[in-house]
């Protein structure tokens, strides 16, 4: 058995080579044989795969089927609802909203309305009628109403609460880049440029952006790599520019710098970044231009003032509580807020990332904006900061759910990306991207027709925020930040469910101030941790004391406590 195909294509070589030589007649088959009979010989020979020196020929089925695994699970086995990172009910939504066909669904839910963690918004019997979809909010204050903060913003900008997520030039392919910008321009919402600075590309269109300032520098850097407030001039204040982001971690790696090999840094990428072509570009995992929460306020308050006052934030993924409430200390006490805050989920994430980092590093978004929202609310400055959530969103009910535990705004990644085309094969780290979203070869990438994938992405941005309006109009609001908490409802088992505001971390105003007993542990814990001049804690975090008579290591196995996380 192990050998039969070997010793089949033997003999079909064999009788070829008779047949050939005797009647004239067969050679190709004796040319097909021989190549076999050759390739069995190597594959016994071979010392790599040890399932081909027991199964020469044969063994090859293997790593074809291996090869073509994913795609046979997506095409032909796996259900509507059940692949990761995206279902294909999810995909097949986003395509069919970029193409404005019908996305209505007969015959009822797919969902199982009964299992653990299903989420439904409350309607009302006295629903709204709203006039536009086109729901935006001023960040960086307003015209009427300036930020109070130092070094004030004096560009508010009037944001769509739909955006495109960062996602750079080169990650990302030029047409791409073009196409998602169009898109932005044409529905009049912002494109965030990924901490690949602005390309050639992102200037075409002129669709507004959010500049992403990381630690690499990159289109603000001198050679060194460290930040140049001339360069960083030249771009900010760009009319095309609206807002900066300064990008402390991300979602995908937080806590992981990154390198672009020298032989991906081409003359675009190399013009955009401010890097020499075919040297390997670095982004390290931290910055340089401050190494404190003091620091890193007075850097929002020099952005800002050199960007002409346009409204600067920052974009991170949540990681140790303490070093986010030394921040927020270092608000309090400069006097010197972001006007936005980005907060990035550990399960979003474009770029390709090790599968440690991917699975089981940083805070997810629930989580994170949570305890952002929530901080600031306690120290009563959630009115002169707003905040950005990315991460997954992709439906009108994604955008809802966000907003109802605290998020202002929310950016997309994953989905505009199958707004252009993307068909989730997951291959974008090895530049042959099948739809040409994520590659730089020149070929793959003309695949991808920049005015029709322009269109699907205004589309997209349109058909999910109509989606939201109706989703708005059922709950009888008028606008998607009067969604709360208290209208979002829960599955916890068979029989019981619950207002996510019975679920999750809430604070009172000013509340963080004062002293701490009646607080949430995580305040308990980490707040008094927590030193504006230092994102280390003012001391190691400890375990709480051992209950009388109990040891730490039994208290260790007692169930997680229903106050949820960061007990």
């Amino acid at each position: 058995m192990r050998y039969s195909a070997f010793f089949i294509c033997a003999a079909v070589c064999a009788i070829s080579l008779y047949t050939t030589a005797v009647h004239g007649r067969g050679l190709w088959w004796l040319l097909a044989s021989a190549i076999l009979v050759l390739l069995g010989l190597w594959d016994l020979r071979q010392r790599q795969h040890a399932v081909l020196r027991n199964y020469p020929l044969l063994g090859h089925l293997r790593f074809l089927f291996e090869y073509i695994r994913p795609e046979i699970r997506q095409y032909f086995i796996e259900g509507d609802t059940e692949a990761q990172p995206f279902s294909r009910s999810q995909r097949s939504l986003v395509y069919q909203r970029a193409k404005s066909q019908v996305d209505n669904r007969p015959f009822g839910t797919q969902l199982d309305v009964g299992a653990h963690g299903y989420e439904w918004v409350n309607h009302s019997m006295l629903p709204t009628k709203l006039a536009s979809h086109d729901f935006r909010l001023w960040i960086g204050g307003s015209p009427d109403s300036p930020s109070p903060s130092v070094e004030p913003c004096t560009q508010p900008y009037h944001a769509s609460v739909f955006n495109i997520s960062a996602m750079s030039f080169g990650a990302l392919s030029a047409n791409a880049i073009l196409a998602l910008n169009q898109g932005a321009r044409m529905g009049g919402f912002i494109h965030d440029t990924g901490e690949g600075s602005i390309s050639e590309h992102h200037r075409v269109h002129g669709g507004d952006l959010i500049w992403e300032v990381a630690s690499g520098y990159f289109g603000c850097r001198n050679a060194d790599g460290t930040f140049s407030e001339e360069k960083f001039v030249a771009n900010a204040t760009s009319p095309q520019v609206k807002m900066i982001e300064i990008k402390l971690s991300q979602g995908a790696k937080p806590g992981h710098g990154g390198v672009l090999p020298g032989a991906k840094v081409t003359p675009e990428i190399a013009a955009a970044r401010g890097v020499p072509v075919g040297v390997d570009c670095i982004s390290p995992s931290s910055h340089s231009a401050f190494a404190t929460p003091v620091e890193l306020m007075h850097f929002i308050a020099r952005l800002r003032r050199l960007s002409g006052g346009k409204p600067t934030g920052f974009k991170f993924c949540v990681g140790h509580p303490w070093e986010w409430f030394a921040m927020v200390k270092a608000m309090l006490e400069t006097g010197i807020t972001p006007d936005f805050i980005v907060v990035d989920g550990a399960e979003g994430g474009t770029g390709a990332a090790p599968v440690e980092f991917v699975d089981h590093v940083g805070v997810p978004l629930q989580e994170g904006l949570l305890l952002v929202h929530n901080t600031l609310i306690g120290v009563n400055l959630r009115e002169r900061i707003k905040i950005g959530a990315a991460g997954k969103v992709i439906t009108a009910f994604d955008i809802a759910r966000m907003m109802a535990l605290g998020a202002d705004w929310c950016n997309s990644g994953r989905g505009f990306m199958m707004a252009l085309g993307c068909i989730q094969a997951q291959t974008c780290h090895t530049g042959t991207c099948p739809t040409g979203v994520t590659t730089q070869d020149p070929v793959r990438q003309q695949a991808l027709v920049v005015p029709d994938k322009a269109t699907r992405v205004a589309n997209f941005h349109r058909n999910t925020l109509h989606a939201l309006l109706e989703l708005v109009q059922a709950a009888g609001l008028t606008h998607p930040n009067e969604i709360t908490a208290h209208h979002i409802v829960r599955r916890m088992n068979d029989t019981q469910v619950s207002l996510l505001s019975n679920l999750v971390l809430r604070v009172e105003p000013g509340s963080l101030l004062g002293p701490l007993d009646r607080q949430h542990k995580v305040f308990q814990n980490y707040w008094p941790l927590a030193d504006a001049h230092s994102f280390q804690p003012l001391q190691p975090p400890m375990l709480r004391p051992s209950a009388p008579g109990h040891s730490a290591e039994a208290q260790s196995q007692v169930s997680p406590s229903r106050e949820g996380i960061w007990t």
